[in-house]
């Protein structure tokens, strides 16, 4: 363990402490200033999939919507970990037809649906795996319609070099308010470059995300307040049935979006605050645990928001016939 890490989670068996859980929180407010913290609250993460709604910005920037005319859905879909249920499928196969991209140009691999339902459903009806399967198959296709759209190589539209790779680089240097040099690349799961940051710069982009009166070039700011708005339309094609994304941003106030490997990142419109955690060994389990005690912590008033959060993810350890055989509980209180 880092001694700057703080301890989040505590999840106990049998009356034993079993996991112990430490990590970082940041939270950012409008003024650049922490505005709580858990641990070193400028912590160099991965982004992962936190990153979607920034990666989506240059095309939406840009004019894809009308190049393609796009709907809301689809927008929404670019920036979605989805899990391939039947709502994630028909949208993306959607985009597919209007932007008349070929499958086999997604550098993503092919997969089988993250839903488990989904998943059986299919296998018994003979089906395979697919490259829309895979859960970034919607911020590729949003890449790709761009690059189509601008007469950039589609062959190499992952690599770091490429013009709308850079573009993105830039726009999230942007919105973290940081030098691209300070920005180090990776390669993420799906073959994107995926960027490391402070988590700090990251509680500022989400913030601009979810305030972009805070955003400096007019047409940035139009396109965060067009792919936000989309998202809490859609929260379901964002993620998927009973996932933290789509729960939150079942919430028009709040903004959010998960990455792999335990980092988080969501913003508050009223507030004007942006909040990122990450979970150092990289467990997901405990996202809704930890993201409803910092809405707690911050006196948050959306009682519908933090009872669909209570019901979610709750306290209680169950095994596989459902009975209780633990208890998980947070321990982090926020400093100033």
């Amino acid at each position: 363990m880092n001694n700057n890490e703080a301890l989040l989670v505590n999840e106990y068996r049998g009356g034993l402490l079993e996991c112990a859980h430490y990590g970082h929180i940041c939270i950012i407010d409008e003024q650049a200033r922490i505005a709580g913290r858990a641990g070193n609250p400028h912590a160099t993460v991965f982004t992962r999939s936190s990153a979607k709604p920034i990666q989506a910005l240059p095309g939406i920037r840009a004019g894809i919507i009308g190049a393609y005319g796009l709907t809301d859905e689809e927008i929404a879909i670019m920036t979605a970990s989805h899990r391939a249920e039947e709502v994630h499928v028909g949208t993306l196969e959607s985009l597919l037809s209007k932007t008349g991209l070929a499958e086999e140009r997604l550098v993503c691999a092919p997969s089988l649906p993250l839903d488990e339902t989904a998943k059986e459903r299919l296998l018994r009806q003979g089906g395979a795996h697919r490259r829309i399967y895979h859960n970034c198959s919607g911020k590729h296709l949003g890449v790709l319609a761009y690059c189509k759209m601008m007469g950039y190589p589609l062959d190499s539209y992952n690599h770091p070099d490429h013009p709308v790779q850079r573009e993105i680089l830039a726009t999230l240097a942007g919105l973290a308010g940081i030098p691209e040099a300070q920005i180090s690349l990776g390669t993420d799961g799906c073959g994107f470059p995926v960027f490391a940051l402070p988590l700090s710069a990251l509680a500022t982009a989400y913030l601009k995300l979810a305030c972009p009166d805070l955003i400096g070039d007019t047409a940035t700011a139009e396109a965060a307040k067009v792919i936000t708005e989309a998202m809490n339309r859609h929260p379901l094609l964002v993620a998927g049935t009973g996932r933290i994304d789509s729960i939150l941003l079942s919430d028009p106030n709040i903004v959010a979006k998960g990455g792999f490997k335990g980092v988080y990142a969501f913003a508050l419109r009223r507030e004007r605050v942006g909040v990122t955690f990450k979970i150092q060994d990289g467990s997901e389990e405990e996202w809704g645990m930890i993201a409803l005690s910092v809405l707690e912590q911050l006196g948050y008033e959306n009682e519908e928001t933090l009872r669909k959060l209570r019901e979610a993810f709750p306290s209680s350890i169950l095994n596989d016939e459902g009975w209780q055989v633990g208890q998980a509980e947070t321990v982090f209180r926020l400093e100033p």
